[in-house]
């Protein structure tokens, strides 16, 4: 309709310009005949002089009256055109500014809602960190009633990071444990990858692992690209073979902290193997495990916990639903979903390994204390303190019996507690042995003596001996 209207307001100026122009050409044709009446009645007498010029002279004046009279109209209507036109740009002008100021109450709107979700977020990392900081200081007044343990010990504030630390991998476990015997450590690499490691390679493969763990990154790196640049010429870039040199390289970035670099590689190294091996071999499993351990220590526990699942199947289908491998899978898992506070998930899944590892591996593994132990912090976390309370006994209990085997004559354990500045006494406090079960144990009986009191209200100087229940 706007558009029509402003066709015919074209037109109706368009008509009033031509008569406009019609009326100024009639103006001038009249006061030139009447010019020229005018003249003929001033050469002749006043005798001679007849009515009829003069009432020509009068009709033609009347008619410029009239022509004066339209044209004065017809400037009228242009000018009221033109205050219109500028009235209509005054309007458009004003229909810009409000659409303008539309978008940006919109924009403002978008803003405000934006800064709402992000206050929100914040508000629930603020709980959370206050249930953190909750948790840390419980398990600083747990340090406090430690005789043993030195004050600068400072475990408990990298809790998240020891979580990750204590991740149960295939392939990373040939970088952690190189310093002892890097030729267990290659056994174990190439167990792990589903093939043994060609002897061409083993002795640099070792030489590879054992300069990364004693931190000589600058010999570790050129030397593992050295043969992986080898083994490109020799079998091309899509061989097993190279994927396993793929893994190593990518375990010493990432012990380098150069996670992007890692990542890249493992991609490349996964890649490889689902071509070589097939979707489901083991060593997709491993490489699959090892870039979850990755993405978990940069904190991307969500991207994580997909490649842990997949890696958790083909687990199950190759070795079954009850072997040892599926187990450590299960941890990785669970600890990947407790980063996520998805608990309910992390005690079907701890639960289900140390099924596995009780019933694969006995009750006197390490690993079941291990699970236990996840599995209590998984409580502690919660606020369950009785279910972590239990856990840690069945471990304390455990470890006396396998180290001791002594019983009162009641038939009741017997813990030895040390005094508050006394030397350390005989008893549970004695179970020093290498490894690092030995240090799993004293961290969970320093943990469980803390909840025994913290429940029962039992005082820090109470050295009386006490029975598991």
């Amino acid at each position: 309709p706007s558009s029509s209207i402003s066709t015919h307001g074209c037109e109706i100026l368009c008509s009033t310009r031509q008569v406009i122009a019609g009326l100024e050409a009639l103006r001038g044709e009249n006061r030139t005949l009447l010019d020229s009446l005018q003249e003929a009645l001033e050469g002749r007498p006043m005798i001679e002089s007849g009515s009829v010029e003069q009432e020509k002279s009068s009709i033609i004046r009347q008619s410029l009256d009239r022509i004066e009279l339209g044209l004065g109209e017809a400037q009228v209507m242009m000018a009221l055109s033109a205050h219109l036109g500028s009235l209509e740009a005054e309007k458009q002008k004003l229909r810009a500014q409000v659409r303008r100021l539309c978008q940006e109450n919109q924009w403002l709107r978008d803003e405000l809602a934006g800064a709402q979700q992000r206050l929100q977020d914040r508000e629930q990392e603020v709980v959370t960190l206050e249930e953190q900081n909750r948790h840390l200081q419980f398990m600083s007044s747990i340090r406090k009633y430690d005789q043993e343990e030195p004050p600068s010990d400072d475990k408990e504030t990298g809790s998240a990071k020891e979580s990750l630390d204590d991740l149960f991998p295939t392939d990373e476990e040939e970088q952690s444990q190189i310093s002892q015997s890097h030729g267990s450590s290659a056994a174990a690499a190439a167990q792990q990858g589903g093939y043994e490691i060609p002897a061409r390679l083993r002795t640099l493969h070792n030489l590879v692992i054992q300069y990364a763990s004693q931190g000589r990154y600058e010999v570790a790196v050129p030397l593992c690209k050295q043969a992986l640049e080898d083994l490109e010429k020799t079998s091309g870039h899509s061989h097993p073979d190279v994927a396993t040199m793929l893994n190593i390289l990518a375990l010493v970035y990432r012990d380098q902290n150069k996670y992007k670099e890692a990542a890249n590689l493992l991609n490349d190294a996964l890649a490889i193997r689902e071509k070589t091996l097939g979707m489901d071999h083991p060593a997709v499993a491993a490489t699959l495990n090892n870039l979850a351990v990755l993405y978990g220590k940069r904190g991307k526990y969500k991207e994580a916990e997909p490649l842990c699942k997949r890696a958790l199947e083909i687990r199950e289908k190759v070795l079954g639903t009850d072997h040892p491998d599926v187990a450590k899978q299960l941890n990785n898992l669970a600890l990947l979903c407790q980063n996520q506070g998805k608990y309910q998930e992390v005690e079907q899944y701890y639960e289900r390994a140390l099924h596995i590892y009780q019933s694969r591996l006995g009750p006197d593994d390490a690993n079941v204390a291990k699970t236990k132990n996840n599995l209590a912090s998984c409580y502690l976390k919660q606020g369950k303190y009785r279910q972590a309370e239990a856990l840690y006994k069945e471990i304390l209990t455990r470890a006396h019996e396998k180290e001791f085997g002594s019983v009162d004559g009641e038939g009741h354990h017997i813990w030895t507690h040390t005094e508050e500045a006394g030397p350390v006494q005989d008893g549970l406090g004695s179970l020093k042995r290498s490894g690092s079960f030995t240090k799993l144990r004293e961290s969970i009986r320093r943990s469980s003596e803390k909840l025994v009191r913290k429940l029962k209200g039992v005082g820090t100087q109470d050295t009386t001996p006490r029975t598991p229940g």
